[in-house]
């Protein structure tokens, strides 16, 4: 059976994975700042401790997971913490794994990596869009790290960009929504034809061992979404119908939106993340005979 070793498992889809891979029978090696039950361990802070050697030692696959996405405390040099674990960790973890004859390397980008759609299109990764902020710099640099080790050193490399991930337990925006439509206080949407992708985190895993496993896959990048688009006003339809909720009959106007952006670029970052449009291309993925088993539709309230 083969060697596995997974970064970021302590994280929404590292979790996943490392459940997946057991079920699999894969031999499970993880690095993470804690142990994790039932898996072999390195114990390393990739902020503040240096990645052991022999760390990939006997290693077949390399999920590369790890990545700083948020930052919540606005802390002065933050963008080194970015540069730090998402571009460095990804170099060293691939120089290691040259070292010791590691056979692939799947990485877990974003779509930040290849910037954001444009003029009502769904971005695909040949777009040419700059990538959306530092995370998406950051992320973007790193591919090409991985995807310039694959060619130089004839090591198989995957690379992979989720869409928005849902599934149980998945905290961020979409929990908060959740929450707030079960509590009352979540205003009804209104339907602005936006575009939005998404996946379950059950089909990005499925994705990450489909690439694992494809040899067509090397020195690709590919956007990973159910292949469906959505409105904010659908997904909380959706979201009305998982909770048994009524949906009302009215919607809070785009207009009083407008006037909420423009109060702040605060409040402008989180209305345009709210009803802006984030809708990717898995074409290329789907190509290869990919096909997410999991729609929005389908889901009940544990899976957000």
């Amino acid at each position: 059976m083969l060697n596995v070793l997974v970064t970021g498992a302590t994280g929404f889809v590292g979790q996943h994975l490392i459940e997946y891979l057991k079920l699999d029978g894969y031999n499970i090696k993880a690095i993470s700042r804690k142990l994790i039950p039932s898996v072999d361990t390195v114990i390393c802070d990739f902020l503040k401790d240096d990645i052991p050697d022999d760390a990939l030692k006997g290693i077949d696959i390399v999920f590369h997971l790890a990545g700083y996405a948020h930052d919540l405390k606005s802390e002065s040099g933050i963008e080194q913490t970015y540069q730090k674990i998402n571009v460095d960790i990804t170099s060293k973890l691939l120089l290691l794994s040259v070292k010791n004859n590691v056979k692939k390397f799947i990485f877990v980008s974003s779509v930040k990596a290849g910037g954001v759609s444009r003029q009502g299109k769904c971005a695909t990764e040949k777009s040419l869009s700059e990538p959306d902020g530092v995370y998406g710099k950051t992320k973007r640099e790193a591919e090409l790290k991985v995807l310039e080790a694959g060619r130089k050193f004839d090591i198989h490399v995957s690379i992979l960009r989720p869409a928005l991930i849902y599934g149980p337990k998945v905290k961020g925006n979409l929990q908060l929504m959740m929450q707030g439509i079960k509590k009352g206080w979540f205003p009804p949407l209104p339907e602005i034809g936006n575009r939005r992708s998404m996946i379950h985190v059950d089909d990005i895993v499925r994705a990450l061992l489909f690439l694992s496993n494809n040899k067509k896959s090397n020195g690709e990048v590919f956007i990973a979404t159910d292949g469906r688009v959505y409105s904010s006003r659908n997904i909380y339809e959706i979201m009305c119908h998982v909770l048994d909720k009524n949906i009302p009959n009215w919607s809070v106007p785009r207009l009083l939106f407008n006037a909420i952006a423009r109060l702040s670029s605060g409040f402008k970052y989180k209305i345009d993340k709210l009803l802006g449009d984030e809708c990717y291309s898995s074409k290329k993925l789907q190509s290869l005979g990919f096909k997410a088993q999991k729609q929005l539709r389908q889901m009940n309230e544990t899976d957000f």
